[in-house]
């Protein structure tokens, strides 16, 4: 339970950190998308870890093994399956993991509801798994690039340090310009300081990743249980070390009174338009076609390289020494996990309207 997601669009991952590979497997993509091996490669490399000297030195290619759905360069409309093998995996590491439990990780959660757990990092709770969804959404950031959606994320903001307001939309050149994925300069490079600095000490640090979309027609979406900011919230929240999610002007909104926060209609360009964008683009759970942009925030890495209290399965007190090889800041490579898990709510969304609204005609 809890390895799938999606209605029209379903992916279903699997897989564990140290184990034999990660994988997914795509239900419902149409046929006769171009789709090969190096459009989802070019996302996974974005992904992987080794990239440089602020994310964890685990040697890993994430080359990716298209294993069915796809026969002469087009979709079937069948199951894609896909694999990535693991290379580099180091299990003696996590020795002493297997009996204590490691501070804010999923070791005390899964052994206790379980019963019995993959200790070798972390297993099915490490963002390993992750390599799933970034191979799934590459699929789905395809499919919508023919309808001129575009997905950008980047990193706003590590530990107190904060891009400036108002960034144009940056393109992809301008994110991937720095190991940090900040599209602004300066902050990059202090962002990067910051990092090193908590490697250093043995330590790590959060932030928060804004991700906006461009091109979204409006009626993406649906009323009530399936709005589509509820569904990009659990798409993020289902990440791991995710803390918190907000769309528009999300907390910082309610400082402000009604009339102050309202969107107001206008026309423009013979299409009805907002004034401003608190909403973030969504409205009653439907897409109105302005952008949407939403935030979400990562902890700091929960393994530090220093010793900590905890106690062991058998719930006496003892001490643990963070192990193994470990981003000191998770965010640079979330940011092509977000726009992945966003890619795939959309297009989820984009299917179902299409099929409940777009595909009878009455007249």
């Amino acid at each position: 339970m809890g390895n799938s997601f999606g209605k029209l669009f379903n992916i279903s991952s699997w897989g564990e950190s140290h184990g034999g590979g990660i994988g997914v497997t795509i239900d419902g993509c149409p046929p006769r998308l171009p789709l090969c091996e190096s459009d989802i490669q070019k996302e996974l490399d974005r992904r992987r870890p080794g990239q440089s000297k602020i994310t964890t030195p685990r040697d890993e290619s994430d080359q990716v093994e298209i294993l069915s759905g796809i026969f002469d360069g087009l979709t079937l409309g069948t199951p894609i399956a896909m694999l990535v093998r693991n290379k580099d995996a180091r299990p003696q590491a996590y020795d002493e993991m297997k009996e204590k439990f490691r501070p804010s990780h999923a070791d005390f959660t899964y052994q206790s509801k379980y019963g019995h757990r993959n200790h070798e990092g972390g297993g099915r709770s490490s963002a390993r798994e992750t390599i799933a969804r970034v191979a799934a959404g590459a699929v789905a950031k395809k499919i919508l690039s023919f309808k001129k959606v575009e997905v950008r994320a980047y990193v706003e903001r590590i530990h107190d340090l904060l891009v400036p307001n108002g960034l144009d939309f940056p393109c992809l050149d301008a994110v991937e310009a720095s190991p940090t994925r900040c599209p602004h300069p300066k902050t990059a490079s202090e962002m990067e300081a910051r990092i090193l600095e908590a490697k250093k000490a043995g330590d790590s640090v959060g932030g928060s990743i804004l991700c906006r979309v461009r091109g979204l027609p409006v009626g993406w979406g649906a009323p009530v249980f399936d709005r589509l900011e509820a569904d990009l919230a659990k798409s993020m929240l289902g990440l791991p070390a995710t803390k918190g999610f907000e769309v528009g002007s999300g907390f910082e909104g309610t400082f402000l009174k009604g009339s102050e926060h309202n969107d107001l209609f206008e026309s423009r360009e013979g299409k009805v338009r907002t004034s401003s964008n608190r909403s973030g683009g969504v409205q009653g759970g439907i897409s109105n076609g302005e952008e949407l942009y939403f935030r979400t925030a990562f902890k700091p890495t929960a393994t530090v390289l220093q010793k900590q209290q905890t106690v062991n399965q058998e719930g006496q007190e003892t001490e643990l020494m963070g192990r193994g090889r470990h981003d000191p800041c998770v965010l640079p490579r979330a940011v092509p996990i977000v726009e992945a898990m966003t890619a795939l709510v959309l297009l989820d969304h984009a299917m179902r309207h299409y099929a409940q609204c777009e595909s009878f005609d009455f007249s």
